[in-house]
């Protein structure tokens, strides 16, 4: 975590665009700043169309994921590695046996999402 006076910290993305709104060039107050041109460019962009919250820190996170896999299958590959406790290679072989051809590095990443990668995470956890 950066404090909260860094160059790049949003205090100091207001600092570059204060210095913009006072009439000083982009591409001088960007090379004041150590940054690219455009980039100071699109924060300014963000402070004038939102202000101070428009310079904090963003998710890198789409929006949306239009290809990821479906619950559904999500599901059958979570009930298809408990039951049977193969790894992933079998699961895909068992997937395309019900018609469904996914990736075994898909099937490894819904295993991992759901906290159950490992042979040893799939087993009935009873409590005395």
């Amino acid at each position: 975590m950066t404090h909260r006076n860094a160059p790049l910290a949003p205090e100091g993305r207001r600092r570059a665009c204060l210095e913009v709104d006072r009439g000083r060039p982009i591409c001088h107050v960007a090379a004041e700043f150590h940054i690219a041109r455009q980039t100071l460019g699109k924060w300014h962009a963000r402070w004038l169309e939102f202000g101070e919250e428009g310079l904090e820190d963003r998710s890198s996170r789409p929006l949306s994921s239009p290809n990821r896999t479906p619950l559904e299958i999500e599901d059958l590959i979570e009930a298809l590695r408990r039951e049977h406790k193969v790894g992933p290679v079998q699961v895909a072989g068992k997937l395309r046996e019900a018609g469904h051809d996914v990736p075994v590095s898909t099937i490894g990443r819904v295993l991992v999402r759901r906290g159950i990668s490992r042979l040893r995470d799939g087993r009935v956890k009873t409590f005395v």
